[in-house]
C-alpha cells in the first residue's frame, strides 16, 4: 500500500513539474449532474490525482481489513512451526545427550505442535530406542514402514533391533527387503555381505558383489578386493578335495585372484602351492613373484624356497636373490638378504644383510623375528655372545602379525571359515591383511633359534681356580641366582656373566686299572 502511494504522489509531482514547464496549460471544464466546474488544466490535474490516490487507499484499506482473518492464521502457523520446531530441536538433543525420558517427553508433545509427521517418526523412534524400550522401538519403527520416504529408515531400525536381539534370521531378511527396494541403501548390502561371510557361502557372496556393482553401491576397487579373496576363500576349501574337478575348479579361482589381486597373499600361496602340485613351478614362482613385488610377505618367500627341493643352498640363493630383486627396498626383502647369506654361508654378505638390518633391529621397531634373524646372522660370524645377546632382546621384543599368518607346521594361511570371513572383509574394505592368529596369540614357526644359557664365575672365581688346577679351568655351569660363593675360597662375592656354552669331553681310560 506504501509504495502504491509514492507511486501516485510521485505521478503527480510529475505532471506538476511538467505544466510548470510549459506554461499555461490551458482551461478544464467539468460537467456534472446539472452543474458545470472551470478551472484551469493545472488544478484539474492534481485534483484527479488526489482523488485517485484517495481511491487507491481506500481500495488498500478495504482489502487489507478482509484478509485480517488470513494473516490471524498465518500468524498462528508461524507461531505453531517455530513451536513445533523448538520441541523437535529439544528432543533430538535430548537423543544426543542420552537423556531417553527428555526426549520421549519431547516426542509427545511435538506429535501435538508438529506438523512434520517425517520428523515426528523418526524422533519418536529415536527416543524408544534410547530410552532401552524395545515394544515401543519396534512400533515407531513399524510405523514408518508406512511411509514410502520412511521406509528404509523403518527396516533399518527394525534390522538393528533385530540383530541386537540375536535375531539373525530376521535381520537378514529385513536387509534384503531394503536391499530390494528401488533405491537401496549400503547398510542392506553390508548387512548381507557379512551375512554371506559368516556362514562360508562364497559363491552367495560373489553374486552380491556383482549386484552391488551394477547397481553402483561399490566401487571398482572394492568390488575387485572382495572378489579375489573370495574366489582364494573358495580356492582354499577345495583345494584339499578329493575330486579332481575341484581341484582344477580350485587352481582356476586362485590364479584369478592372485592376477586380480596380486598384492593379496593367500590367493598367490595357493596358487603357487597347486600349480607346483601339478609340475607347473616355472608359473609358480611367476605368481610368487608377482605378489612380492606388490607386497612382500614372509609366507611368499618360504613357498618360493620350498618350490624346488633338489639344489644346494648356495643354488637356493640364488634363486632367492630373483625374489629379493623384485622389491629391493622393502623391510621383508631386507631380512630375505639376511636368509639368502646365510644359506650361501658368506660371511662378507652376511655382515652387510646385518647391517642392512641395523635400522630395522633399533629398540623402538625391533620384533621377535628380527631378534632371532639377527641372532642367527651372529651365529653365521661365529660370534656367540652377540648370538646371545639377540635372543635376550627377543624376548622383551613384540611379534609381528604377517609371521603368525604361518603356524607351527610351516602351512600358510591354514585358517577356519570364520577367519577367511575376517580376511576377506578386511582386505575389501582396507586393502589390508587380517591377521587372525596373531589376534588369538596363537603360537606360530618359532622366531628366535634356541640357544642354551650357560654361566661362568667371575674373574676373582676363575684366579682362585686356577691356583689349584694349574693355571687350568673349565668354564662352570652355573645357576641363575648362585647366592655367595664360598669367602674361603674367594673371599668376596661373585658376580654371574653369560658366555658361551663349552661341552666340557669326558676322560677317557687308556688302559685297565690293575690291581696291586
Amino acid at each position: 500500500m506504501t509504495r502504491t502511494v509514492l507511486i501516485l504522489l510521485g505521478i503527480i509531482a510529475l505532471v506538476a513539474l511538467a505544466i510548470a514547464g510549459i506554461g499555461d496549460a490551458g482551461q478544464a471544464s467539468l460537467v456534472w449532474l446539472g452543474y458545470r466546474i472551470d478551472t484551469s488544466a493545472s488544478a484539474a490535474i492534481i485534483i484527479v490525482g488526489i482523488m485517485a490516490f484517495c481511491a487507491v487507499s481506500f481500495w488498500n484499506i478495504a482489502l487489507w481489513l478482509s484478509r485480517s482473518p488470513q494473516r490471524a492464521e498465518r500468524a498462528r502457523a508461524r507461531a505453531r512451526r517455530k513451536q513445533g520446531d523448538e520441541t523437535l530441536t529439544r528432543g533430538f538433543l535430548a537423543v544426543a545427550n542420552g537423556d531417553g525420558a527428555e526426549a520421549r517427553r519431547q516426542a509427545a508433545k511435538a506429535l501435538d505442535v508438529c506438523d512434520n509427521v517425517a520428523l515426528v517418526r523418526i524422533l519418536t523412534a529415536m527416543a524408544a530406542e534410547q530410552s532401552g524400550d524395545d515394544v515401543a522401538t519396534r512400533t515407531a519403527y513399524s510405523a514408518m514402514l508406512n511411509v514410502p520416504e520412511l521406509k528404509l529408515a523403518g527396516l533399518k531400525g527394525l534390522m538393528q533391533l533385530a540383530k541386537g536381539q540375536g535375531e539373525k534370521a530376521e535381520a537378514v531378511r529385513l536387509a534384503t527387503e531394503a536391499y530390494n527396494q528401488s533405491k537401496p541403501a549400503m547398510w542392506a548390502f553390508e548387512t548381507l555381505f557379512e551375512a554371506r561371510l559368516e556362514a562360508g557361502e562364497w559363491a552367495e557372496a560373489l553374486d552380491l558383489i556383482d549386484g552391488a556393482l551394477n547397481r553402483k553401491l561399490i566401487s571398482p576397487i572394492f568390488s575387485e578386493r572382495a572378489k579375489a579373496s573370495l574366489m582364494a576363500a573358495s580356492a582354499a576349501r577345495l583345494e584339499t578335495s578329493d575330486d579332481a574337478q575341484m581341484r582344477d575348479q580350485a587352481l582356476d579361482y586362485a590364479q584369478r585372484a592372485a592376477k586380480l589381486q596380486p598384492a593379496f597373499t593367500p590367493a598367490a600361496i595357493i596358487a603357487a602351492r597347486l600349480l607346483n602340485k601339478a609340475k607347473k613351478v616355472g608359473r609358480a614362482e611367476d605368481v610368487l613373484e608377482a605378489a612380492w613385488g606388490a607386497q612382500p610377505h614372509p609366507a611368499i618367500w618360504l613357498t618360493y624356497r620350498d618350490l624346488v627341493s633338489s639344489e644346494t643352498p648356495k643354488e637356493r640363493a640364488r634363486r632367492l636373490q630373483g625374489l629379493i630383486d623384485r622389491n629391493k627396498n622393502h623391510r621383508e626383502s631386507r631380512m630375505l638378504q639376511l636368509e639368502r647369506a646365510l644359506l650361501a654361508g658368506s660371511k662378507p654378505d652376511i655382515t652387510a644383510a646385518m647391517a642392512a638390518l641395523a635400522d630395522d633391529a633399533t629398540e623402538d621397531k625391533l620384533t621377535k623375528r628380527v631378534s632371532g634373524l639377527m641372532s642367527r646372522g651372529a651365529q653365521g660370524l661365529g660370534d656367540l655372545e652377540a648370538a646371545r645377546t639377540w635372543v635376550a632382546q627377543a624376548a622383551l621384543a613384540s611379534g609381528e602379525p604377517e609371521w603368525s599368518d604361518i603356524d607351527a607346521e610351516g602351512n600358510a594361511f591354514a585358517y577356519s571359515a570364520s577367519d577367511w570371513s575376517d580376511l576377506i572383509l578386511t582386505f575389501a574394505r582396507n586393502a589390508a591383511l587380517a591377521h587372525p592368529r596373531y589376534e588369538r596369540g596363537e603360537k606360530g614357526l618359532p622366531e628366535v633359534p634356541d640357544l642354551s644359557s650357560r654361566y661362568v664365575p667371575s674373574m676373582p672365581f676363575i684366579k682362585a681356580a686356577r691356583k689349584t688346577t694349574g693355571g687350568k679351568i673349565n668354564p662352570i655351569p652355573q645357576p641363575d641366582d648362585p647366592g655367595d660363593y664360598d669367602t674361603a675360597i674367594t673371599g668376596q662375592n661373585l658376580d654371574v656373566i653369560a658366555v658361551p656354552q663349552v661341552k666340557t669331553a669326558r676322560p677317557r681310560r687308556t688302559s685297565p686299572r690293575t690291581k696291586k
